[in-house]
């Protein structure tokens, strides 16, 4: 009997180191390949990547609880460097947010990106869940459902998991029986106070409809006394027409007397997110357009709202390429001066002409310097970013999650990082994302 064990362990042992070599290289090369590409984040604040036009948001979904793939997405997108991660307001889910990021910092050492939660003020198409009864369903239904749901959480035996569902909503039209229905719901104020005070959450963001600001204002209030814990403050908003300049400032007036703390104008920053095309990026190339028109209009005018301005709704992988088509891109205000200044000096070759331009521009430094030592709550300084940056959901966690879902169905519920060669595959995906607003030099072929 001794022998026979002894003939099977030998056999197994070799496979077990092999496996264990091949997870220490692979773990190597993750480390190697995150100080190759000189992750930003590693050094630089997110407040200077939003004045730099280079901040990244990993959106987890505000209704989107799966703990285990949260953990894992943060994990990987705090290695790619985003330099804020979205997740509900939910303290298990914060608490999987958190561990992902501690996880991801024992692998490379790096400065942790922001954490924040997402709350609403009314009804938002971000904030509810699809439900229907199974049993309801007709035994020869095809479950269109299951096929269009990008989170896999619609169950042939349970129906809608709850803590998947992120309220994407395709599931609706394609029912052919009409079963399925929307419940949502809004976030208590109360426990989203409480989780503002803690000093592993950075940020809120507020999900506004842009229909009305009493029921904002409202909200706004009953989270004001927990605003000083938090280094940023984002409105999250659709395109409105006319009145959506008119909503954004209605909205910072009330929020201003608030925005700053007492010990003189720390760092406390305001984003206006323009949600283009909401839980759509997955879908392909033109999802992103809705939301680079809204950066379009809004950059336009000449009475900006205050804050910085960042992209969502509908963002993906093409959302870069077509901000650098609308020269957007990391455009700052002073750009287009300098260009249509540059030009009339190529024209005029006037001195007289010169001296001016030499004296507005020492005069524009002078009053950038003064007003960025002052308060970092101002519409953007002309060295600043016209678009701060980009926020990716639905098409961030596809890609990364087709990698998480394979290592399950191998691995049942796992930690990433136990299982290197899964992690690696993921963060190749990531930084491939990342790295288009990053500006990432990566390796023509990645490991």
């Amino acid at each position: 009997m001794a022998l026979s064990f002894h003939c099977e362990a030998s056999s197994i042992y070799p496979q077990q180191e092999q496996v264990n070599y091949r997870n220490k290289k692979c773990l190597q090369i993750v480390k190697n390949l995150i100080r190759k590409i000189g992750i930003p984040s590693i050094s630089s604040s997110p407040h200077i990547s939003l004045q730099r036009g280079n901040w990244v948001k990993l959106i987890c979904g505000a209704s989107f609880e799966d703990v285990v793939d949260i953990r894992n997405l943060s994990l990987v997108y705090a290695l790619a460097g985003v330099d804020c991660i979205d997740c509900a307001a939910d303290e298990s889910v914060v608490n999987a947010v958190n561990e992902g990021i501690e996880a991801a910092r024992e692998i490379v050492p790096f400065q942790r990106p922001w954490v924040m939660i997402s709350v609403n003020d009314d009804e938002d198409l971000h904030f509810r869940k699809a439900k229907f009864d199974p049993e309801d369903c007709p035994p020869d239904c095809s479950r269109p459902c299951e096929m269009v749901c990008p989170s896999n959480a619609i169950s042939l035996k349970d129906g809608v998991i709850t803590e998947r569902c992120y309220g994407c909503g395709r599931c609706f039209p394609v029912c052919p029986y009409d079963k399925i229905r929307a419940v949502t719901y809004v976030r208590d104020a109360v426990a989203t106070s409480q989780l503002l005070k803690r000093n592993d959450v950075d940020a809120l963001e507020i999900h506004t409809s842009g229909r009305q600001t009493d029921l904002f204002k409202e909200l706004w209030n009953n989270l004001k006394d927990s605003i000083g814990n938090v280094k940023l403050v984002a409105v999250s908003l659709p395109y409105v027409g006319d009145s959506t300049v008119s909503l954004m400032n209605t909205m910072y007036s009330i929020m201003e007397p608030h925005l700053c703390c007492s010990n003189l104008w720390q760092v406390r920053s305001m984003i206006y997110e323009l949600d283009g095309r909401p839980m759509s990026g997955d879908i392909g190339r033109g999802a992103t357009r809705e939301a680079i028109a809204f950066a379009v209009h809004l950059t336009a005018l000449r009475d900006r709202p205050h804050g910085f301005l960042q992209l969502a709704g509908g963002t993906n992988v093409h959302t870069v390429n077509g901000l650098k088509k609308a020269r957007l891109f990391q455009t700052t205000c002073i750009t287009g001066i300098l260009l249509f200044l540059f030009s009339l000096l190529y024209l005029f070759e006037s001195q007289y002409f010169i001296k001016g331009f030499i004296m507005f521009m020492i005069l524009t430094v002078q009053e950038y310097v003064i007003e960025g030592e002052i308060s970092t709550v101002k519409p953007p300084g002309l060295l600043d970013a016209l678009i701060g940056g980009v926020a990716y959901g639905g098409y961030a966690r596809k890609i990364v999650g087709r990698v998480l879902s394979k290592m399950q169905s191998q691995h049942s519920l796992a930690c990433v990082e136990d299982y290197p060669d899964h992690l690696l595959e993921a963060l190749k995906e990531a930084l491939a994302l990342v790295g288009t607003v990053k500006c990432y030099d990566l390796p023509s072929e990645l490991p």
